[in-house]
């Protein structure tokens, strides 16, 4: 009986401590994307780099990066959304990114 209780424990702990961590749901807010046609100040330079710095970085990770010319700002906006999850960035990070790819088409 002992030993069954004891293999059962381990066996728990086992699945335990290879479960995934989940991380705490980040509030929701707005994604904010600035396109050409929209009124407003153009993105500084620094803020494109740093958009630019962030696609080379956190993309190239899992795949091969794609040049922004390569699809429309239509086929880019769903790729984004998907990839947003998988590369756990925020909404910040992500509108960088987006504005870098924007200002790139």
């Amino acid at each position: 009986m002992k030993s069954t209780i004891l293999t059962l424990t381990a066996a728990m702990l086992l699945l335990v401590s290879c479960g995934t961590k989940k991380a705490p749901a980040a509030p929701a807010t707005p994604v904010v994307e600035a396109t050409a046609t929209e009124a407003g100040p153009p993105e500084s330079t620094s803020e494109l780099a740093e958009g630019k710095s962030l696609y080379e970085n956190s993309c190239a990770r899992c795949h091969k990066l794609y040049e922004p010319k390569k699809f429309t700002q239509e086929e880019w906006k769903p790729i984004l959304v998907s990839m947003q999850k998988k590369a756990k960035l925020d909404d910040v990070k992500m509108a960088s990114i987006t504005n870098y790819i924007h200002s790139q088409l």
